[in-house]
């Protein structure tokens, strides 16, 4: 049986290895396997799966022009255990964070949703939004 996503987004960047740099060094992603020759890397962290391809390399598939920052108008929601130590480490490492850590609680019908969340944004201009649980009540 296939266990894997059946959403997996793939964002185009300008350079490969400089994005490898921030989703795996500095987010903490790991490449489940790359193609260098094509500029492709597929990355995961824990059940979060990215696709990231360098422009000019391959294929690209552009429907209209590409000025960053890229990915306007969009956030990627990544679970991660603890988003504040994560914010933390971002921060010490000089990545200047776009929101940093909050507690928000969303309405989920009869219940609402609690989480730790910051946003960051990539090399190119993606928006991050990395959070946490802090667990469920009743409204």
């Amino acid at each position: 049986m296939d266990t894997s996503p059946a959403l997996v987004p793939e964002l185009m960047v300008e350079d490969l290895t400089r994005s490898l740099r921030f989703w795996v060094e500095e987010c903490g992603f790991s490449v489940r396997y790359a193609r260098p020759e094509e500029g492709f890397a597929y990355l995961e962290l824990a059940s979060a799966h990215v696709m990231l391809d360098q422009r000019g390399i391959g294929r690209d598939w552009v429907t209209g022009r590409l000025d960053p920052p890229l990915g306007r108008g969009i956030n990627l929601q990544i679970g991660v255990p603890d988003a504040e130590s994560l914010a933390q480490r971002l921060v010490r490492r000089g990545v200047e964070l776009f929101l940093p850590p909050e507690t928000r609680w969303y309405r989920m019908g009869v219940q609402e949703a609690g989480v730790v969340q910051f946003l960051v944004q990539d090399p190119d201009g993606y928006l991050l939004r990395f959070q946490s649980s802090v667990g469920k009540r009743t409204v």
